[in-house]
């Protein structure tokens, strides 16, 4: 069965596929030795990840880019990563009102991916999509975040280039300066630029990298800014030459450097997949037992705060000395 479903994923079997992100999403039990098998099939598609506060642009931006590299003949796998619905846990806006025109293009697959109230942007089922498109032999994999701040730049930790898209008269350049994302931004994109305030916007982060530059050499690679309008079609074509730039860039460095940044994705995503995996199956347990019925009952009819039943409850799963916060 999993055998089966590698390989129609691996062929490019759209279906199949779309199924498989469903089920991770879902967290449907059997999925992982489904993605263990695919995993040797990855490490071939070049990642880009586009982030940047809500009303950015960045939706028409990733459209208009999808466009572009259809148009050089590549095949573009895109994760637009919404924020949760309240209600259904689901993503708040759907693939199906995400760009229209590439619904039935055979070589653009998207989706879309709840936070599930995930800082960073980036969920563990995000990452296990990411694989899921870059085994079906997916050309480029854009991953668009929800947006940018301080706990909200992992998508750095996963993407080759990461874009910081900024829109004049937001106050994106004071938020970036207190979310240091200058140093994870391989590439800046003022959108909307027929704004009156662009040219303010453009001097702050000129400012800012100049700054930035100063502390990190970032492999060498100087962040360039630039000035788009998506809705227009303007800038796009620059942007792509910059993402080729600086895929070069990264070819370009020694083989230890590469080792070492490659070691440190790996051992990042390894750490998280650990973290995910010790909450749930702690709390799966604990909220399962009979001694978390009894607390809960308890706090209800004011016998015990939820303070020191919280300390019972972990007193079983924490080393001395962590069990008081």
């Amino acid at each position: 069965m999993v055998d089966s479903i590698v390989e129609k994923i691996v062929n490019g079997d759209v279906r199949t596929a779309a199924k498989l992100i469903g089920d991770i999403d879902n967290r449907v039990p059997g999925t992982r030795e489904i993605l263990k098998a695919l995993y040797k099939h990855t490490g071939n598609a070049y990642i880009i990840g586009i982030t940047g506060a809500p009303g950015a642009g960045k939706s028409t931006l990733v459209d208009e880019m999808v466009r572009d590299l259809r148009l050089q003949g590549k095949t573009v796998g895109v994760l637009a990563v919404d924020p949760t619905s309240p209600l259904s846990g689901g993503a708040i806006l759907g693939d199906r009102v995400r760009m229209q025109r590439h619904s039935l293009d055979e070589g653009v697959f998207i989706r879309s991916l709840a936070t599930r109230g995930q800082f960073g942007g980036l969920t563990q089922s995000t990452r296990s999509v990411i694989d899921v498109f870059d085994a079906m032999g997916k050309d480029y994999i854009i991953v668009e975040t929800v947006g940018v701040g301080q706990d909200e730049i992992d998508i750095a930790k996963s993407a080759h280039t990461t874009v910081i898209v900024v829109v004049p008269g937001m106050g994106d350049h004071i938020q970036a300066i207190k979310a240091g994302i200058f140093e994870v931004g391989d590439i800046f994109v003022i959108n909307k630029s027929d704004r009156s305030d662009a040219n303010k916007t453009l001097h702050d982060f000129k400012a800012m990298i100049d700054i930035t530059r100063k502390r990190s050499t970032n492999g060498g690679w100087e962040p360039p800014i630039l000035m788009a309008e998506a809705v227009n079609n303007k800038g796009i074509v620059e942007l792509l030459i910059e993402i080729e730039k600086h895929r070069k860039t990264r070819k370009a460095l020694s083989p230890e450097s590469i080792i070492h940044n490659k070691k440190a994705i790996a051992q990042l995503e390894l750490i998280d997949m650990m973290k995910i995996r010790l909450v749930e199956e702690v709390l799966n347990h604990i909220t399962n037992s009979l001694e978390f019925k009894e607390c809960l009952d308890c706090i209800v009819d004011g016998t015990k705060d939820p303070y020191s039943a919280c300390d019972e409850l972990l007193s079983a799963k924490l080393p001395d000395g962590l069990q008081q916060s």
